[in-house]
């Protein structure tokens, strides 16, 4: 009998090794599409919280942008450089390079010398004449 058992070689996969690799198998399958929602939801909620955070540094540098306007000294200041304005009995002047270099042709100069209100009513011109 002993000869017997030794000659007769057990099977490879037993009734319960299926059942267990039958049993693994649908725990796969059951927990692979709660998994790929988890991970996709995780990569959701960094890509969320990475635009949350772009967002709020455009909030705190728009808070310092309006910080600055709140200045009188800087919406001075921002007066002068951008719109050529002058407080009453300043001398306003415009500094004009003497000699022009090659590369910058003489509307150029004349433009930059212009108030911004001149050049747009000077383009404004051009474009009219330009479409007779």
């Amino acid at each position: 009998m002993a000869n017997q058992r030794q000659g007769r070689k057990r099977p490879r996969l037993t009734g319960r090794a299926a059942v267990l690799a039958l049993v693994v198998c649908a725990l796969v399958a059951a927990l692979a599409y709660p998994m790929r929602q988890y991970i996709a939801q995780r990569s959701q909620i960094d890509q969320q919280r990475a635009a949350q955070r772009q967002a709020q540094q455009q909030v705190d540098e728009l808070e310092r942008e309006k910080a600055r306007w709140q200045d009188p000294a800087f919406v001075a200041a921002q007066a002068r450089e951008r719109l050529h304005y002058a407080f009453p009995g300043d001398t306003p002047f415009t500094a004009v390079n003497p000699s022009p270099t090659p590369t910058t042709s003489p509307t150029t100069q004349q433009q930059a010398s212009q108030p911004w209100y001149q050049s747009l009513l000077g383009s404004l011109d051009a474009a009219d004449h330009a479409g007779h």
